[in-house]
């Protein structure tokens, strides 16, 4: 034993004490086990006496007496003893210890005269009996007791049988059969029963099995029977036994088990009369088959699922239709008792046992079976029923009142939503997918859901009770990722119930609803075969949909999406968001037949979208790695489309967005792009026609009237609807944050290993983004909302690291508001009508609201910034818009005149409906009215506008340093970051300019600002992605329009810019002084530099086109198409880039296809605008020889600037052609001059480009008038120079090619061939006229742009050393030319000068080699400051040129008569001259001007063109120059011809005899060009 109860002591003395304590403690146990009924602890007391006297501690007489004294304590102490006996009886047969068995036997032989004999023998051993002497034999006992035992319990009494004693029985049944509604008890029937047994002796358990048959027909006794049964029998064991064989019974193979057997079954188990695992084993089939059976299932769903993915043959398709049927016939499903029990204890709610044998079996394959589904449902409805009644039933509704189970036992319905946590939960979690089953039930736990998250919502609570609403929460979130949401899969099309149930997720957070959304598409379908099967014909389904869904049938297709989409949205968006990505041109299909969906399935069609968007296995760039894949655009465009049309929730999408910026990836910023543009109507796009942008400088209405591609109506509910998912969830100033700094990302972190082409893109994505998306922000938010959210200017800079120009942006909107906000509380503070007092109320408004944003900007730059620019002006100018500057009064007009037709179409239209017209009159006149309204407001705007800037300009810009490093800053901080930004910022820039200028800005130096925009674009051009380029191009196009104004007319110019600061060439440190009008630059000097711009535009764009680099090509080809409105205005220049253009073409047609596509678009456009271009002279005017005399690289454009000619026959072609051009022009004076000095003028003067060094120019001046006295000498005695009848012969093959110019292309020879020597003579003789005429006015026109030009020269290279090298934007500073020059012979210095120039093209020979340093490129001053000391030897050189002109008068006399005497001998000559040169040049393709170009550059275009150029040419300045012309110009028409032979053999004669020499350079220089 455990605890001993009799002390060793008491043994030990027993005598003394011990017996008496024994005796004592037996009658307190003896007294307790009265009381209690426990008889353990003296079976414990007697067992410890014996144990001492088997281990021989005790004696066996004292034992003995002790022993038979306690028979007196109980009745039942014999009985008690003899218990004690067979337990050591036990022990002491296993003992090895013979003496001990000894013992105890003499023990039990002591007790016998106390213990009767036959509680003996019922309890011990026979062997032991045996030994004590109670049997004789144990072998004879054994058989005696196996004999009775038969006879008691297997054999059957003849008198027992049924049939026999029938009347016992049938008065049994009846008895159990009365009718119970009386005083009937199961008491009262009991004693019947025991009546009955007694009198025809019955047998019991027969008597039972009636009982049970009896009950099972009337099982709707419960409160009778259990009763009796319990007290008629209460063995378990017994119960289980009879109705297993019942059970058992119904087993065979046609049987089917009655319900009511069930019944009594789970009657008898809830009220604790049978055990569970008593009653399992005897029932139908084994768990083992139950598990083979659901994985058999699970099988069959899966084949199911494949067969209908797979392709089938259509026959094959019937066949497996046909064997399923028969197979579905044969197959009945057999009994299964095991749910039938289940089924019963549901039904009488016994929840505790249906639970224990489900779960037994595998996971929702008891609740697969409808019948157990039910039951359990309607358990649940019972459960539920009074909570769902306080807390779930909608107002109105009155509901069906469901009568309670009148088991006591079954669960205790809910009071609370506590409360759902002790039954509720789990009985729906073993319901699962089948709660489908019963949609009432289902609507009730959704409502029940609603009940709970409004209390949820809505209770302020302490810590305990939040954790417990927190915990049920968790339920509630569990019950719908595994009952609510696949029951929904599992309904036959109810649209109700997903409304139902959107009732209930739209109260969870998106971060919840897409987590269940997730489960429900990814898991749910592979836990049970059921939806297993319903997967794959939802799949099959939407496969025959999505087949047959076009543009014509979008309302039926739409019809059956919505039904499919009712109970599994997930794996129908999943097919069709598939489709879309192969099929983009199923969007409009798609997204027209989504109407029929509902608000549940509308989100989750949002989470499916973004699941796809962030699929992990998808490359969101094509394979070479260029561009964005197709899927995404395609899922982006959908996303726009599908979130503009339907009520669908944005928080998720914007939310993705914003965590891939975050993570530093902006690929789906094509996503925002898209949804910002269909939801608000925002377009953002750089190919805008000029009508689209001008009304994008007006007001709202007219923006979107006229200032997008797409009619922009209808989006105010969606654009409100973006605007608060952007705000409840906070997400719009960090997606602008976001995406200001992810410019610069891509470029620096994203970029890394990506090609330059897809970083281009990328960054333009992200740009035009961040400037669609704050435009929606600032058109869409409210004032305290924007204002609330966008912190200052400093804090977006420094804080978060905001690019400048992103910063202004962002902030432009809020300056805007406050201005206008605090003007109105002016207005009201102070009422006036005055227009002169509203303008102060404003600028008063301006100065409260910019005042803190001076002061903020100041810590954005370094301070020395702060020397030339005011902070207020860097401020105002990134402050205003377009808006702000002029009224677009055209397109308000345009828009009016639009609706006006409008009306009046409508009018006319008969077939319209009156009503109809009336509306949409309506509408028109509204809009009109609005957009008249819209003007008149913005009209007085800019007024206050511009009456503001004129008061502030004075301020602007202090200029501490020079004018030219103020614009510099101005360029670097203002205009070239504002002017990429946007296409409409890109106008706003060129209209700024043009503003501060009309302002007489102080220190603002217009033409210095100009110049640096057009000198060099190389580097900016090279440093833009493809859209920037648009919008620098459109810059440079608006800058040129201003231009190209003043220069097409004197008038314009005058009044523009003749008395303007801006065109200031003397830049003095104080203000400007209008008096001195020779320091403006005059009307004739302007155009030479618009003409240098040009020139620069083009020698910039043939470098970019010449580098072969992607990025170069593809910008300056953009840029071009932009600027070509306004250039090329001169045709040499023109035919330069076509040349190049077109050499692009033919190298990249196969290689880089875009960029073949874009030369081709930009040369088409040029040859379109050829009609429009004009010959150099015509666009400047070159009136003196030393301007005219322009060299042969000027007349064919810019050549290769970027490699400089190092062959020698391009030097030497280059020296003789210039050389003969030279001398051509200046043929018609009397007076030499020299051709180095002439040739340095018209390089600087003839373009107007920059001024070269101002002392160099003057030395040079001074050497031209010594030289030109004696070359006059020396001509005066020989007539015939060499150089002389060079410049003849030269002269007569470009009159013969000029003549053949006008001709059509395909026949160039014949027209040559064709046009008359007379004509070419009179085009010759009217040259030479103009030429002495040109000589004549020397001394007035020229030497004034010279000087100034040396001026600004030397005033740059000042500037330059102060401000830092500039070269950037322009190249060397170096000049080739040596400074002394009048010390060398004119030919020598001729030659060198020329020979240093990389090619004789007018690029190079401008850019490089002339005597302007490349400051003036960078800079572009156009100072003139020696004008006194120029003019002076102007008047001595006009005195003696017109001696010149009348010696040369003379002179060609007495040539005339020579030229007749020698006429006969050299006709011949001549006319083999001609021939060859006309040879030659149908070999070379072009005359000798455009020899050179093509060798040095591709500058020129065809021979033909070129040839119409010199002929235009030629026109113009004979036009021009008319009055001066010989009277030779004036003979008659029919000695043309003789004329024209005669002068041509004179011209021949001379050549023979005095210029031999130099012609033979001439043909060897020719030859070795050809």
């Amino acid at each position: 034993m455990a605890t001993r109860i009799i002390p060793a002591d008491w043994i030990k003395n027993w005598e003394k004490s011990g017996k008496h304590e024994f005796v004592q403690l037996c009658k307190n146990l003896a007294y307790k086990t009265n009381h209690d009924g426990t008889i353990k602890d003296i079976q414990a007391a007697l067992y410890e006496l014996c144990w001492h006297v088997i281990q021989g501690n005790f004696k066996l007489d004292l034992s003995a007496s002790v022993l038979c004294d306690m028979m007196d304590l109980r009745d039942d102490m014999p009985s008690i003893l003899a218990d004690v006996f067979s337990i050591l009886d036990i022990e002491t047969s296993s003992l090895e210890e013979k003496n001990k068995r000894d013992h105890y036997t003499q023990l039990v032989g002591a007790c016998l005269f106390f213990v009767p004999d036959a509680i003996l023998k019922e309890r011990l051993d026979p062997e032991t009996l045996e030994s004590l002497g109670l049997i004789k034999q144990a072998h004879q006992f054994n058989q005696k007791i196996v004999k009775i035992k038969t006879k008691l319990f297997y054999k059957q009494q003849k008198f027992n049988l049924l049939r026999e004693e029938n009347e016992g029985y049938a008065k049994l049944i009846t008895e159990l059969g009365q009718d119970l509604s009386g005083n009937i008890t199961s008491h009262i029937v009991l004693e019947s029963i025991k009546s009955l047994i007694g009198c025809f002796n019955l047998d019991p358990n027969r008597v039972l099995d009636i009982i049970l048959e009896v009950y099972e027909c009337r099982s709707d006794q419960d409160e009778f029977f259990l009763p009796l049964i319990k007290s008629y029998m209460c063995e378990p064991l017994t119960l289980c036994h009879i109705l297993g064989f019942k059970f058992k019974f119904n087993q065979e193979p046609n049987e089917e088990t009655p319900t009511s057997l069930y019944h009594i079954a789970a009657a008898l188990l809830h009220h604790n009369l049978i055990e569970l695992e008593d009653i399992y084993v005897h029932l139908m089939p084994l768990d083992a088959s139950i598990v083979e059976e659901h994985k058999r299932e699970i099988t069959e769903a899966k084949q199911i699922a494949r067969k209908l993915t797979m392709v089938v043959v259509p026959s094959e398709k019937t066949e497996d239709k046909e064997r399923e049927k028969e197979e579905e016939k044969n197959d009945k499903a057999p009994d299964n008792q095991k749910l039938g029990l289940l089924e019963a204890l549901l039904r009488i709610g016994d929840w505790h046992h249906a639970q224990s044998i489900m779960d037994q079996m595998p996971s929702f394959y008891a609740t697969s079976h409808k019948a157990i589904a039910l039951a359990l449902c309607q358990l649940l409805h019972l459960t539920v029923e009074p909570l769902y009644r306080r807390a779930g039933v909608p107002k109105g509704a009155k509901g069906c009142l469901l009568r309670p189970l009148k088991n006591k036992r079954a669960p205790r319905p809910a009071e609370s939503f506590e409360d759902l946590r002790r039954d509720v939960f789990s009985m729906l979690c073993y319901l699962g997918p089948h709660l489908s089953h019963d949609p009432i039930l289902f609507a009730k736990i959704v409502r029940l859901g609603k009940g709970f998250m409004k209390e949820y919502q809505s209770e302020v609570r302490n810590d305990n009770i939040k954790d417990k609403m927190d915990t049920l929460l968790s339920c509630f979130l569990s019950i719908a990722d595994q009952v609510l949401l696949p029951s929904l899969s599992l309904m036959e099309c109810n649209a109700c119930m997903s409304e139902e149930l959107w009732g209930l997720f739209k109260l969870f957070p998106y971060q919840h609803r897409y987590r269940l959304y997730g489960q429900w598409k990814n898991e749910t379908y592979t836990s049970h075969p059921l939806l297993v099967k319903v997967k794959a014909q939802t799949v099959d389904r939407a496969k025959y949909i999505m087949k047959r869904l076009t543009k014509e049938n979008v309302k039926p297709s739409g019809r059956q999406i919505g039904k499919l989409s009712h109970s599994n949205p997930t794996i129908l968006f999943d097919y069709i968001l598939s489709q879309i990505q192969w099929y983009d041109n199923l969007i409009g299909p798609v997204v027209d037949s989504l109407k029929y969906l509902t608000s549940l399935n509308y989100d989750v069609m949002a989470y499916c979208i973004i699941e796809a968007l962030a699929n992990p296995e998808k490359e969101k760039m094509k394979h070479d790695d260029t561009t964005i894949s197709s899927w995404l655009q395609s899922l982006a465009s959908l996303c726009g489309a599908v979130f503009r049309k339907y009520p669908i929730e944005l928080a998720g999408l914007l939310q993705y967005v914003t965590n891939t910026l975050k993570a530093g990836k902006s690929f789906d910023l094509l996503i925002l792009k898209e949804v910002v543009q269909k939801m608000a109507g925002i377009e953002i796009t750089d190919e805008m026609t000029s009508e689209q942008m001008e009304a994008m400088t007006g007001g709202e209405q007219l923006k979107a009237e006229g200032g997008y591609f797409g009619q922009i109506r209808n989006t105010k509910k969606s654009s409100q609807r973006l605007k608060d998912a952007l705000l409840d969830h906070d997400l719009a100033l960090p997606l602008c944050l976001l995406m200001a700094q992810q410019r610069n990302g891509v470029v620096f972190l994203e970029g890394g290993e990506k090609h330059l082409k897809l970083v281009g893109k990328l960054y333009d994505q992200c740009h035009d983004t961040l400037v669609q998306f704050g435009g929606f922000l600032a058109s869409n938010l409210s004032t305290e909302d924007y204002i609330k959210r966008v912190p200052s200017i400093d804090i977006l800079c420094n804080q978060f690291h905001t690019p400048h120009d992103a910063a202004f942006f962002l902030s432009r909107p809020m300056y805007g508001h406050q201005i206008l906000s605090k003007y109105d509380e002016l207005k009201k503070a102070e009422k006036s009508n005055r227009q002169q007092q509203k303008v102060h109320k404003y600028v008063a408004a301006c100065e409260l609201v910019m005042s803190p944003v001076h002061e903020a900007v100041v810590s954005l730059h370094p301070p020395r910034v702060w020397d030339d620019l005011r902070p207020q002006f860097y401020a105002t100018f990134w402050s205003l818009t377009m808006y702000d500057l002029a009224v677009p009064h055209n397109a308000y007009d345009r828009e009016v005149k639009k609706l006006q037709l409008q009306v009046q179409v409508i009018e006319e239209n008969p077939d319209v409906p009156m009503n109809k017209k009336k509306k949409e009159k309506e509408r028109c006149t509204a809009l009109q009215e609005k957009l008249q309204e819209e003007e008149k407001k913005q009209l007085e705007h800019v007024q206050r506008v511009l009456h503001r800037l004129k008061l502030e300009k004075d301020n602007w810009l202090l200029a501490k340093s020079t004018k030219n490093e103020t614009i510099t800053k101005f360029l670097q901080l203002c205009l070239f970051p504002r002017c990429i930004f946007s296409a409409i910022d890109a106008v706003y820039c060129a209209r700024f300019v043009e503003l501060v200028h009309q302002q007489k800005t102080p220190n603002f130096c217009t033409l210095l600002c100009y110049d640096r925009v057009f000198s060099d674009i190389i580097y900016t051009v090279a440093s833009c992605t493809e859209n920037e380029s648009r919008r620098y191009g459109r810059f440079l196009c608006c800058m040129l329009e201003t231009v190209t104004r003043w220069h097409s007319d004197r008038a314009v110019y005058e009044k523009e810019c003749g008395n303007y600061p801006g065109f200031l060439t003397i830049f003095r440190a104080t203000g400007f002084d209008g008096g001195n009008k020779a320091d403006q630059l005059d009307y004739e000097n302007f155009r030479h530099v618009v003409h240098k711009w040009h020139y620069k535009l083009t020698k910039a764009s043939v470098h970019c086109l010449e580098t072969g680099e992607y990025t170069h090509i593809r910008n300056i080809l953009i840029v071009l198409t932009k600027i070509l409105p306004c250039y090329p205005k001169v045709l040499n220049l023109g035919q330069a880039l076509e040349c190049r253009v077109h050499k692009i073409c033919l190298e990249e047609k196969e290689k880089r296809p875009d960029l073949y596509a874009l030369a081709m678009g930009y040369s088409g456009q040029l040859k379109g605008r050829k009609a429009h271009m004009v010959p150099e002279n015509e666009f400047h005017h070159k009136e003196q020889p030393v301007r005219s005399a322009t060299p042969v690289s000027q007349q064919n454009g810019p050549g290769t600037t970027a490699k400089p000619a190092t062959n020698a026959s391009k030097t030497e072609e280059g020296v003789s052609e210039d050389a003969d051009r030279a001398k051509d022009k200046s043929q018609g004076a009397a007076k030499p001059v020299n051709k180095a000095n002439s040739t340095a003028a018209k390089v600087t003067t003839s373009n107007g480009n920059g001024a070269p060094n101002s002392t160099k120019t003057i030395k040079e001046r001074d050497d031209k008038e010594k030289s030109g006295k004696e070359k006059k000498e020396k001509k005066e005695k020989t007539p015939g120079s060499t150089l002389e009848t060079k410049g003849e012969s030269r002269r007569e093959k470009q009159r013969d090619e000029r003549g053949a110019g006008g001709k059509e292309e395909r026949a160039p020879r014949e027209g040559k061939e064709k046009t008359p020597k007379a004509d070419r003579d009179k085009q010759k003789a009217e040259e030479k006229s103009n030429k002495e005429d040109n000589k004549a006015k020397t001394g007035n026109g020229e030497p004034k742009e010279p000087s100034r030009e040396r001026d600004t020269g030397a005033k740059e290279s000042k500037s330059k050393e102060k401000g830092g090298d500039r070269s950037a934007m322009s190249g060397s500073l170096k000049s080739p030319v040596p400074r002394l020059e009048s010390a060398e012979s004119e030919r020598d210095h001729k030659r060198r000068k020329l020979e240093t120039h990389s090619s004789p093209s007018h690029s190079s020979s401008v850019k490089d080699n002339s005597n302007e340093p490349k400051d003036s490129a960078s800079k572009h001053h156009i100072n003139y400051n020696s004008v006194a000391r120029s003019k002076s030897r102007e008047r001595e050189t006009d005195k003696k040129e017109s001696e010149n002109t009348r010696g040369r008068s003379k002179e060609k006399k007495t040539e005339d008569k020579d030229r007749k005497d020698r006429k006969r001998d050299h006709m011949t000559t001549d006319r083999e001259m001609s021939l060859e040169s006309k040879r030659r040049k149908d070999e070379n393709g072009t005359n000798s001007s455009n020899k050179h170009s093509k060798s040095a550059s591709p500058s020129s275009g065809s021979p033909v063109s070129a040839d119409k150029e010199k002929t235009k040419r030629s026109k113009s300045s004979s036009k021009e120059k008319g009055e001066s012309a010989k009277p030779e110009r004036n003979s008659s028409g029919g000695k043309k011809e003789s004329r024209h032979d005669k002068e041509k053999s004179d011209k021949k004669e001379k050549r023979d005899s005095s210029g031999g020499k130099d012609e033979k350079k001439h043909h060897k220089s020719s030859d070795k060009h050809r």
